[in-house]
């Protein structure tokens, strides 16, 4: 892989990341919202998996890694001002949020409130032996 190639055209922040959506390859729908830095997007280009940059734990970490809910990679996108990328992907075991639901985007804004709209597919603690903060 030639990674001068991948990264010429993306234009990362001042914190060196690029906002990085992921959605479901078949229906569409937005599973969640990350960065990812060079190495991570490099990361992300070889292994076919998608690898991001936490901000709160400033590390690099490939979605899955603790949970098994991996996302596979089928088509990587950058949009037209080279500062974002989209990623259509296979989201292993259904999940990506961290609390057990198929999407991060899982309220709704009705009636002057945000409202769940999702169920938890898997609790938390029974994914990650905890609650996240």
């Amino acid at each position: 892989m030639n990674s001068e190639n991948l990264l010429k055209s993306v234009k990362f922040d001042e914190k060196g990341l690029v906002c990085a959506v992921a959605q479901d390859w078949q229906t569409k729908r937005v599973l969640m919202v990350a960065w990812m830095n060079a190495e991570a997007l490099q990361k992300t280009a070889e292994t076919g998996f998608a690898h991001y940059y936490s901000r709160s734990r400033r590390k690099q970490w490939m979605k899955g890694e603790e949970s098994g809910h991996t996302q596979k990679v089928r088509e990587l996108r950058l949009d037209c001002d080279g500062d974002a990328v989209v990623m259509l992907i296979e989201q292993h075991g259904g999940i990506a949020c961290h609390t057990g639901r198929e999407s991060c985007f899982y309220r709704v804004w009705q009636n002057g409130g945000w409202q769940t709209v999702d169920t938890v597919l898997k609790d938390e603690e029974r994914i990650y032996g905890h609650k996240h903060p």
